[in-house]
């Protein structure tokens, strides 16, 4: 989930019964009223291996477009089912094929591989111990947002689906993807690079899924939305050149530790008074500061880095001209210059479940998890880069619960929080769920209305 900048997910505080979606989606037929038979089975099969894969991950976390270890093991396994995966895609994505027996259609599942810049502080066995070095420092490196759950659960799904394949109608893609939290700002990376690289251009899918396990979710809890879900993320950078002085002397320098201090101040007024956040909701949010290095000298600059969540694409353009001029404007009365990269990098879309996908596959959800169990998502100021591939396929993407029964999810550890705690039955549930909407899809159920 987006991005290095860690946002919180507190938002999604409560979820309702799917009592809000229209009518023509909750009125289904019995098509997939039902957990199928094989789903359970397949469950039960894979369960061991994939908590021992996602342990495994866990322990050995890697960054944004550094997932060698883990594509590694990824492909291994899915040449050992006898896949011919691809890899290389987007520097460490790795793509295979499934071929059912039987003629059908074509689609996509995804599940992301990286890690965070986060030092675990979780007591478990296999806790990370790893380190890298990020954006000069060295840190400790995490899945505090569960993406080693994905990837265990997706190369389940992968054993599920290759021994049902004689009876399987279609065709089916796994998408390993690297970077999803934002590769390194000299880099490309994630989904829009896998694109790029051309993951969709001999095999075009009629729709792809994905899907998230979430601390605001009770494990057994399946959450999803139709239409926007996930808010559009993007990233600045505000340079703020001063001039070097003494501590004892500040008036023979230019301060810029006064003067971003104030331009942070005055960037809270973006959303609280320039925004009309009763039409939809915006965040501006500072993740980090960077400037001097002994307590007596006043540096010569500050760099800020920050992340703006959005949902209106006008919106979205506003902030973006309103920061860059608080940026400019605050620094220059105080004498120092800002340099304000706003964004300073290609950002995520809004992630857009499609509804008429979203009804459709909404049953297969309920099948899995029961109807209670199955709740509708507020709007959520986190973001995903599966938004790139919902931009070119009609895509659902759905929330996994992960916080422990008995413990309250609305203030458990969120995701990105060193502390992050996955309930291992959400690799169960999660599983089920993608599995059921695979094989409903692949046999054509469809929704009533």
């Amino acid at each position: 989930m987006k991005r290095p900048l860690s946002v919180a997910l507190s938002c999604v505080l409560s979820c309702s019964a799917f009592a809000a979606l229209p009518l023509a989606a909750t009125a289904q037929t019995a098509a997939a009223s039902a957990e199928r038979p094989e789903v359970k089975a397949a469950a039960a099969q894979v369960k061991a291996d994939v908590i021992a894969w996602r342990r495994d991950f866990h322990q050995h976390p890697e960054l944004s477009n550094r997932e060698e270890r883990t594509a590694a093991k990824v492909a291994e396994h899915l040449r050992k089912l006898g896949l011919k995966p691809r890899t290389g895609i987007a520097r460490h994505g790795v793509v295979a094929i499934i071929e059912g027996g039987k003629p059908g259609p074509k689609i996509a599942l995804r599940a992301d591989m990286d890690a965070l810049p986060v030092t675990e502080q979780v007591d478990l066995p296999f806790a990370s111990k790893a380190t890298a070095n990020f954006r000069g420092e060295t840190v400790g490196v995490m899945h505090a947002c569960g993406h080693d759950a994905h990837t265990g659960i997706l190369l389940g799904i992968a054993d599920a689906l290759v021994a049902m394949k004689k009876d399987l109608p279609g065709q089916v893609m796994l998408v390993f993807q690297p970077a999803e939290e934002g590769a390194p700002a000299d880099e490309e990376g994630g989904a829009s690079l896998m694109l790029k690289d051309g993951l969709f251009k001999d095999f075009k899918p009629e729709a792809m899924f994905g899907l998230h396990v979430f601390s605001t979710l009770s494990a057994g809890q399946l959450g999803v939305r139709q239409g926007p879900l996930m808010a559009a993320s993007d990233r600045f950078t505000i340079k703020i050149k001063g001039r070097q002085t003494h501590g004892s002397a500040p008036w023979a320098g230019v301060d810029p530790i006064v003067a971003a201090a104030d331009v942070i101040g005055s960037a809270q007024t973006i959303v609280s008074r320039r925004t009309n956040i009763a039409k939809l909701p915006a965040v501006v949010s500072f993740g980090a500061i960077k400037g001097g290095i002994r307590y007596n000298i006043i540096p010569d600059d500050v760099e800020m880095i920050g992340t703006i969540r959005t949902f209106d694409e006008g919106m979205r353009q506003a902030i973006f001209k309103d920061l860059k001029n608080v940026a400019e404007h605050v620094s220059a009365a105080h004498g120092a210059h800002a340099e304000a990269t706003v964004p300073d990098q290609d950002g995520n879309p809004v992630t857009y479940n499609d509804p008429a996908l979203t009804a459709r596959m909404l049953p297969s959800l309920k099948a899995v998890a029961g109807d209670a169990n199955v709740v509708e998502m507020p709007l959520v100021m986190g973001a995903e880069d599966f938004s790139y591939y919902a931009k070119e396929v009609p895509a659902m993407f759905f929330f996994v619960g992960a916080t422990a029964p008995g413990v309250d999810a609305a203030t458990a550890p969120s995701n990105h929080s060193p502390k992050f705690k996955l309930d291992e039955s959400s690799l169960d549930v999660g599983l089920r769920a993608m599995l059921q909407v695979t094989l409903d899809y692949l046999h054509g159920a469809k929704a009533a209305g």
